[in-house]
């Protein structure tokens, strides 16, 4: 979770809600939290690769995993372009959509080859970016004003819900525990609770650096910042710093998008082999051993996207996506029972209480509605195309 989200989705919460991002932020991580739950339990239930994908199929039927699969691909495809966007905002800021598209291509250049990033990998870049947005805070403190983060801005409940919209794209990425279910030591176990500690300890680091954000730069001046955390940095008066954080941004970005154009590469994989996407994306490679076709079609898709929207956007567009997989997540969760019955005779996972998945379903639904409304109408015409592309191939 901890990436290239609080670099980026900070500014166009506060250019919807101002200083009110804050309570945006406390109803996104609500809403994360109960998808988080409904994800935990299911994956206790069903400890298989692929997330939501199979508990659509499992628990309400194969439209709504093959739904829940094409969200996934879609939404993540755009938190690809999201992430180049970000690390090229920070980098070359007048350059962006070309450090983007140049950063696409050599993830995807490296990914061919076969090379992932490790846990080790994945554990010394979350180490630093919490390093660096600590000690952010900390320079932050001098320069603060508390006046800034509780003045009004004149902000209406609905623009609270379409900032706590853009502000559940940081939270993304706690599904990662779940759809990796068959690879955990002891699911039941293990995934109930990794769930929740990651989310509060990404909840706390993004609470910590928006305050920071508001006392420093102001809603307005946030609102408008291209790069907002290394101009609160410069802002702080420690511009030394602000080299620091636009390195840690870069490095949080390509990240987790060599991370997801890996796993999405993979999920379109899946789904080309499952007949559900061209079967030519089903190909790997004989010496590489990657799906190359897969990944090489995402790459292209992710660096057209990088090169003609803006961050905004591709982050409203993946909200907008993702927050319909966890829908689904959640009505599948809905549907646990607490004890063994006959058409279902499986005792692991217990009982989900209602009110959780319930909760989350709203939540998702509201958040989706409440996004800006072309993110609203991308968003719902690809997830109407895909399922025009279901309907025709159970048809034909």
């Amino acid at each position: 979770m901890i990436g290239a989200g609080i670099f980026a989705a900070l500014a166009p919460a506060a250019a919807a809600a101002g200083s009110w991002l804050l309570l945006g932020l406390a109803l996104a991580a609500v809403v994360a939290y109960c998808n988080a739950t409904s994800s935990a339990r299911l994956a206790a239930r069903y400890p298989e690769s692929g997330g939501t994908y199979v508990y659509g199929r499992e628990r309400l039927g194969p439209f709504w995993g093959y739904l829940a699969g094409w969200g996934f691909v879609v939404g993540k495809t755009a938190s690809c372009a999201a992430m180049a966007l970000t690390a090229g905002s920070y980098l070359w800021p007048e350059r962006a959509r070309v450090v983007a598209v140049v950063a696409v291509l050599a993830v995807a250049a490296v990914n061919y080859r076969g090379i992932q990033k490790s846990a080790l990998a994945a554990r010394v870049i979350v180490g630093t970016v919490l390093a660096v947005l600590a000690a952010l805070v900390v320079i932050a403190v001098p320069a603060a004003e508390l006046d800034r983060v509780t003045a009004s801005s004149g902000a209406s409940p609905y623009d609270v819900l379409q900032a706590a919209g853009l502000l559940f794209f940081a939270f993304a990425g706690y599904a990662r525990i779940a759809t990796l279910g068959a690879e955990v030591r002891d699911p039941a176990r293990t995934i109930p609770r990794a769930v929740p500690i990651a989310l509060g300890i990404a909840l706390l680091a993004y609470a910590a650096v928006a305050v920071a954000a508001l006392a420093v730069l102001g809603p307005e001046r946030l609102a408008a910042a291209a790069a907002p955390l290394a101009e609160l940095a410069s802002a702080a008066g420690a511009t030394w710093a602000a080299p620091v954080i636009r390195a840690t941004a870069a490095l949080a970005a390509l990240g987790a998008l060599l991370a997801l154009l890996l796993g999405v590469s993979r999920t379109t994989y899946a789904m080309a082999r499952d007949r559900h996407l061209p079967k030519a994306l089903a190909a790997v490679h004989p010496r590489y051993a990657v799906p190359h076709r897969a990944e090489l079609a995402v790459a292209g898709v992710v660096a057209v996207l990088a090169a003609s929207i803006d961050l905004r956007g591709a982050i409203g567009f993946s909200s907008f996506a993702v927050l319909a997989y966890y829908a689904i997540a959640n009505a599948a969760a809905f549907t646990l029972r607490p004890a063994p019955g006959p058409a279902d005779p499986r005792p692991r996972g217990g009982q989900a209480p209602r009110l959780i998945p319930a909760l989350g379903l709203v939540g998702c639904a509201v958040l989706a509605v409440a996004l800006p409304p072309a993110s609203i109408a991308a968003g719902a015409g690809v997830l109407a195309l895909g399922a025009l592309v279901y309907a025709v191939r159970v048809r034909y």
